[in-house]
């Protein structure tokens, strides 16, 4: 299959100074959200004790002890402003992401230390739940850098409890172990209860010295009254024992090392914890690149800063997908799927970091005449027609047959609406594309350039609608909702001002209603918005989609559960016909 691979057709044009002049204010509009989301980003990391009196106790925060783990160059971060029940502190106590230590992708998170010493936040589960998915359908290990007081006792009913709550992780863990993928854990500090469940579920514990891991705290044992209250002669009790706990709290290192054997492994420094990590990274199961490559890494030929002059923040500006694309894969090539059939949208396979991958992509503008050829009206891009939808059902049935790895590039506004195409077959053939999604059982992605809308934020790889989407990325021109605020103040109110002028009244307050309406759609749909409710998992500057794209291309590859032998590979064949 080598010449197929090797050199692939080039596409995309380069930008001249002239396009580029003429962009440059939309490049500075996207320039500004993004920081602006940099700034929400530095906000959450700062959240708690600063990094100095943390340094002086002699104690290395979340964040340097991530950067001593791993590899540098290689870290993707992922929900560092999801919040979903709007916690003060601004995140959910945890951060994660997918980078690589020692040479091997993996899924990292670690407890903020700096915040109530790790405790347990509303919001936490759920994000939790994201990351041991993330590990599970990349089949890759999943590495905790464990520092957790245990519940925020105030709050517990937020996160204790149901289905999603906090004790997922004994599952979770134990349900990775079942597939082979092993659970690092490296533990810090004092982890008592619910501290102490990332603390014994993983598969192998390396521990620090001073660390302790328990049912229960020391706060938790000499809280105990016999008399069903509280008394000053109690109080005094409480602090005679609290102290005492506080000498030696229970579940340390003499306990778990040398009697209990739970730790495998005790370090004297913080550093030796993660070098521990490091250690045995190096022997997690993967294939050698060269396994799966199917031809050598090189960067785009077309710079990927054109990418702000390219993608209009406009939302009702027409732009070249393609265009987009060339300057996120290797050496600006690819190989495209039925170009003259469903051009709403693009289908086709490309190279990231030398491994094949495959991308669908909306279309932007006005399409080709007499399409969709069931309608007397004419297609517009972003929307989905019978032809698109066949298409796409076509592509990735056969990226599953080959093992080929899915990214989505999604600016759609739905799926074409109306008696017409409702006897075009549009809903049987969108909940077909979801099927077809599912039954491929290969990694996926969404990456959400500007729109995701109605239905078609489902079928075109949305997290909602199918298992295997490990990740979605926003950027700063992301909107997504159900739709677009003007039509959803118009489907709610249209009625409401027929009544309104049939009975002569004036018709500004249901207008003033439909503005507010629209507006808060708009605010809901950001891309902090966005980020912090989870609608996507981050938000990345456009320059570092191909950093994403690289890892998750690593991380698919690296211990794939099946393969398909290139030379057996039939979705190039058709594609080259």
């Amino acid at each position: 299959m080598r010449p197929y691979f090797e050199k692939m057709p080039e596409f995309g044009q380069p930008l001249t100074s002239q396009a580029k002049k003429e962009a440059s204010e939309n490049a500075a509009q996207i320039l500004a959200v993004e920081k602006e989301v940099d700034a929400e980003v530095q906000k959450v990391k700062l959240t708690g004790i600063p990094e100095e009196k943390i340094n002086a106790r002699g104690q290395l925060t979340v964040w340097q002890r991530l950067r001593y783990l791993i590899d540098p160059g290689t870290w993707c971060p992922l929900h560092t402003l999801y919040n979903p029940a709007e916690n003060q502190e601004g995140h959910t106590n945890v951060f994660d992401g997918l980078g690589k230590i020692s040479g091997r992708w993996a899924v990292i998170i670690g407890f903020d230390n700096k915040y109530m010493a790790g405790a347990w936040v509303a919001g936490q589960p759920d994000n939790i739940l994201r990351v041991t998915n993330l590990a599970k359908r990349l089949n890759v290990p999943l590495v905790w850098v464990v520092n957790c007081s245990g519940v925020k006792l105030p709050e517990q009913e937020k996160f204790y409890a149901n289905r999603r709550g906090s004790g997922t992780p004994f599952y979770r863990h134990a349900e990775l172990n079942q597939m082979g993928i092993p659970v690092l854990a490296g533990i810090y500090g004092t982890n008592p209860a619910g501290g102490g469940y990332q603390g014994i579920s993983p598969t192998i514990l390396f521990a620090h010295k001073d660390c302790n891991i328990a049912v229960g705290g020391g706060g938790i044992l000499s809280g105990m009254s016999p008399k069903g209250a509280f008394d000053v002669e109690g109080a005094e009790a409480l602090i005679s024992a609290a102290k005492q706990y506080k000498a030696k709290p229970p579940g340390s290192v003499s306990i778990h090392y040398d009697e209990t054997g739970f730790f495998r492994h005790v370090f004297d420094t913080e550093e030796g914890v993660l070098d521990g990590l490091k250690e045995y990274m190096k022997e997690i199961p993967a294939y050698a690149p060269k396994f799966f490559r199917v031809a050598k890494p090189k960067a785009p030929i077309l710079d990927e800063r054109d990418l702000y002059h390219l993608l209009p923040f406009n939302q009702k500006r027409a732009y070249s997908f393609e265009q987009l694309l060339s300057r996120m894969v290797d050496g600006s090539e690819h190989m495209e799927f039925r170009p003259d059939y469903g051009p709403e949208v693009y289908t086709g396979l490309v190279k990231v970091d030398g491994y094949l991958v495959a991308a669908i992509g909306n279309r932007q503008g006005f399409l080709k005449p007499d399409y969709p050829e069931y309608a007397d009206y004419p297609g517009i891009g972003g929307k989905l027609y019978r032809q698109g939808l066949i298409k796409m059902n076509e592509f990735v049935t056969l990226c599953g047959r080959d093992r080929i790895p899915i990214v989505w590039f999604q600016d759609t506004s739905g799926i074409d609406v109306g008696d017409i195409a409702e006897k075009a077959e549009l809903l049987g053939l969108g909940q077909s594309l979801i099927y077809s999604i599912q039954q491929t059982d290969v990694p996926q992605i969404l990456i959400v350039l500007r729109k995701g809308t109605a239905a078609a934020h489902y079928v075109m790889g949305g997290p909602t609608a199918n298992r295997h989407n490990a990740f979605t990325l926003g950027v700063a021109t992301t909107e997504i909702y159900v739709m677009h605020g003007e039509t959803a103040s118009a489907a709610s109110y249209s009625r409401r001002l027929v009544k309104e002028k049939d009975a002569g009244r004036d018709l500004q307050p249901v207008v003033d209603k439909m503005n507010e309406m629209a507006k808060s759609y708009y605010d809901n749909s950001r891309p902090i918005y966005c980020a912090q409710k989870g609608l996507v998992d981050e938000i990345v500057p456009l320059n570092q989609i191909r950093s994403y794209l690289r890892a998750f291309a690593g991380a698919a590859y690296q211990n794939p559960k099946s393969i398909c032998p290139q030379h057996q590979m039939i979705l190039p064949r058709i594609t080259k016909g």
